[in-house]
């Protein structure tokens, strides 16, 4: 992880090159959603499409899942960035933990049964795509998915 000169707050992983938010800025399931909807707000404003109320559910559905997941499992929030696209939003989470979660690229079946849990990545595989992990080289991973707001 680098931080930037030209962006104070701004972190970027080493071979992915995104800028994302550092977690001082976005630093819960809660302040991640608010960040999304600003820029869910700029991209209206930018576009004349406007995505339906079960696609904005969604998008923050998805982001509070992998933001709670980096902090409850992932050792951590690093940061965070939401970047619209034509066809979403594209979420990056970064935190502390090279583990790559066991059911990340699973086929997104609920648990059976009573289980308690596990229901955060089966919903994410269900409601985004282009799923990537990339383990940074200085630590930690980040976890980025698109979220289709059409």
């Amino acid at each position: 992880m680098d931080t930037r000169p030209d962006g104070a707050g701004v972190e970027v992983c080493a071979r992915l090159r995104t800028p994302i938010l550092a977690a001082s800025s976005v630093t819960s399931a809660a302040t991640a959603r608010d960040h999304v909807l600003a820029v869910l707000r700029g991209r209206e404003r930018a576009s004349a499409a406007q995505p339906n109320d079960q696609a904005v559910t969604d998008l923050l559905l998805v982001t509070s899942e992998l933001v709670s997941n980096a902090i409850r499992h992932g050792g951590g929030l690093v940061a965070f960035a939401a970047t619209p696209t034509r066809e979403g939003v594209r979420l990056h989470v970064h935190d502390r933990s090279a583990e790559i979660p066991s059911t990340a690229f699973g086929p997104g079946a609920l648990p059976a049964g009573d289980t308690v849990g596990g229901y955060g990545w089966p919903l994410i595989i269900t409601l985004a795509r282009d799923i990537a992990i990339e383990r940074c080289p200085d630590g930690g991973k980040i976890v980025t998915v698109l979220v289709p707001l059409g």
